[in-house]
This record gives structure tokens, C-alpha cells and sequence, in this order.
């Protein structure tokens, strides 16, 4: 039976304890710990590397999607709140599922079940660079208002603009306040490579490559975007793709 370690963030102790009750009907369920509030939880996750998250969205001084932007490696996220339906849908956000309070055992044995699905589903990647995160872990991305939670696989491009990074996904380009040399150390390089000095691009999402001026290559996105590789990163990305 497969393990899901688990983590739970809600400031309402009423509250934790009716997720906890829930969750006993689920050996494949283990509780790594509960925090109630945003900073503790940060130190909670980062210690105990959770596969699943069960979050509040409203809480106190730091709020559910903040704790998401701490974040370097996001878990399976199930939110776990007392707004509605059309209050939820407001946000944009690819969260895995959402609960609301009071949360129904059909309803949470359900999403459960989509959790294993998930996992059973997922695809093992190799990944040279120890530190960079696999292809199926989501990040958080928030601009302005607007919230996504985005499997690093699904983003096709990173672009600098002055102090920001673009993240490209979906049809969207949000912008993200990190470096792009910042994000370059989590990506796994067999997918992820240097285009040029500006930008970052997802193999996997290279819809045709040509060969351009001066021993450049220029690359056709399958979002339509255009990446002129520079001449040195050329070479290099020939070489990667070679047999």
C-alpha cells in the first residue's frame, strides 16, 4: 500500500482535529505533523518534505497562498476552507482539489483517491543536479491577484525582465520576483537548457528547431514563441540532443 506522508495547516485546532478524524479512515495516510499558522508551517514542510498538503487558505497575519510563494517545492495541495464554490473559483490556481468546511468523508475519501491516482500516475525523472526539483512538483506562482500552481514539466519557458523572471505556461506569462539564475539552480538540466542570456527554454516543449546566422540555431516554441539560441549555447545544444 502506497504512503502518503501528510502535513496540516490550519490555524482552527477544531478544526485540524475533524481533519484528523477524517484521515483515520485512510491507513495509507501517515501524519508528519500540523502547524496553525504560515511561519511555523514553512519550517514543517521544509523539514519533513511531505508528498501531501492539506491548507487553509484564510488565516491569520500570512494566508494559505503565501505559505505557497515561501515555497521552493510545493506538495500535493488540497485546500481546506470555508469559502465557496464560486469564491474559490475566483482564484486562478490549478490546485489539485479543494475542500469545504464542514468536509464531507465521501467527499474527502474522493479526493484522496485522486491523490493516489496522481502519484500512481506520475513519471519518474533522472536528474543530474541534485538539488533541482523533479518535473511533476508544482511551484507556486503568484502576480498581483492572480495564483497558479504549475508542474515545473507543463512550463515551457523562462524569460528575464529587469529584476523579474516571465514563466511561461498555458498560455499565460506571469512574472515571478526571482532572478533567473535564482530559478536556473532547481531546474533539471536534461530538460531545461540556456538558450541565451535572457532565457531558458523546455526541451520538451520545442516544437522545431533551424539553423539561423552565424552558426546559430533558432527554436519554434509550441506556443508559438521564437528563441534565437546564442552561437555558443548552439553547439551545446546540439551536442545534448545528439544520439
Amino acid at each position: 500500500m502506497m504512503k502518503l506522508k501528510a502535513v496540516i495547516v490550519e490555524d482552527s485546532r477544531l478544526a485540524r482535529n475533524e481533519l484528523k478524524e477524517l484521515i483515520k479512515a485512510h491507513k495509507e495516510i501517515e501524519i508528519l505533523g500540523e502547524a496553525e499558522n504560515v511561519d511555523d508551517a514553512f519550517v514543517l514542510i521544509n523539514n519533513t518534505k511531505p508528498d501531501l498538503l492539506f491548507l487553509d487558505i484564510n488565516m491569520p497575519e500570512k494566508d494559505g497562498f503565501e505559505l505557497l510563494e515561501m515555497l521552493d517545492e510545493v506538495p500535493i495541495t488540497i485546500f481546506t476552507t470555508a469559502f465557496d464554490e464560486y469564491a474559490i473559483k475566483s482564484f486562478e490556481y490549478n490546485a489539485f482539489d479543494y475542500l469545504l468546511k464542514p468536509i464531507n468523508q465521501k467527499r474527502f475519501s474522493k479526493s484522496i483517491e485522486k491523490v493516489i491516482e496522481s502519484m500512481n500516475n506520475n513519471e519518474t525523472s533522472i536528474i543530474k543536479n541534485e538539488n533541482a526539483l523533479s518535473l511533476d512538483k508544482q511551484i507556486f506562482i503568484k502576480d498581483g491577484e492572480n495564483c497558479w500552481l504549475v508542474k515545473l514539466k507543463d512550463i515551457s519557458l523562462f524569460e528575464i525582465v529587469g529584476n523579474y523572471t516571465r514563466v511561461f505556461f498555458d498560455q499565460k506569462k506571469p512574472l515571478i520576483y526571482k532572478y533567473l539564475a535564482q530559478v536556473e539552480e532547481k531546474l533539471p538540466t536534461e530538460v531545461f537548457f540556456r538558450a541565451n542570456r535572457q532565457q531558458i527554454i523546455n526541451i520538451n516543449h520545442v516544437k522545431k528547431v533551424v539553423s539561423w546566422f552565424n552558426g546559430k540555431l533558432k527554436i519554434e516554441m509550441n506556443s508559438g514563441e521564437e528563441i534565437e539560441i546564442s552561437r555558443r549555447q548552439s553547439y551545446l545544444f546540439k551536442e545534448q540532443l545528439s544520439f
